[in-house]
């Protein structure tokens, strides 16, 4: 049986920092949803199948996305990203393999470049865990005693993760559901503790983009639509 690909894009959010009325994924980006702007881009992979987890209470997915050709939507998401990601698991969890690829990928990533996205896919093809995407960080960090600078860290071995992340199947199932107190900011760092126990091997880093920008401040809704206008 060949592997196949599966995609989960939670969009269960509130989006505090953002601001406004309506959260950050439905926020207008050149004419269409940011979450819409992201599925345009996901839609290079191919996946099998692609879900959009959201609040059982959303209104603004079937107002302002709709049915979409390849994406199925879930009303599962969870009070966390783990648990929104954990019910997306179960939802797929009789369609997949263990062998299978989970890519997980924030909803509010809508600028990751398809070459970004194809060395993910190559470069993690044989390996037995999977992946994300980052980059190494460049700028110096602070060690802060309130708003005191106390400490320079070392950043050589430091990198800024990325979405996707992807994982075989039965990893990011076992790691997810291992621990289900943590509520862990990506599917990188479950694996990671999963390894920590010699369950698997450590995430593999693939190089991103600087462009592959996360939306979390109104103010970033301009630079989105900056690096998309330069984008083929």
């Amino acid at each position: 049986m060949s592997v196949r690909k599966f995609a989960i894009v939670p969009a269960a959010g509130a989006g505090e920092r953002f601001g406004g009325a309506t959260p950050k994924q439905y926020a207008d980006l050149g004419g269409a949803p940011v979450l819409s702007r992201t599925l345009d881009r996901l839609a290079c992979l191919a996946c099998d199948r692609t879900v959009v987890v959201v609040r059982e209470d959303d209104r603004d997915y079937a107002r302002r996305i709709g049915a979409r050709d390849g994406v199925e939507l879930l009303r599962c998401g969870g009070t966390t990203r783990a648990a929104t990601v954990r019910n997306a698991l179960a939802a797929l969890a009789s369609h997949c393999s263990d062998g299978d690829w989970v890519l997980v990928h924030d909803a509010v990533r809508p600028c990751v470049p398809r070459d970004a996205l194809a060395r993910l896919v190559d470069e993690l093809a044989t390996d037995a865990v999977g992946g994300l995407l980052a980059i190494p960080v460049a700028d110096t960090l602070k060690q802060a005693n309130g708003d005191r600078a106390v400490a320079t860290a070392d950043r050589s071995s430091l990198w800024q993760a990325q979405t996707p992340q992807m994982f075989r199947h039965a990893i990011l199932m076992a790691a997810l559901h291992r621990d289900l107190a943590t509520a862990f900011t990506d599917e990188a760092q479950a694996v990671e503790a999963l390894a920590a126990t010699g369950g698997c091997a450590p995430p593999r880093l693939v190089h991103g983009s600087a462009t592959n920008v996360k939306i979390t401040y109104a103010e970033d809704l301009a630079l989105a639509a900056a690096i998309l206008a330069m984008q083929p």
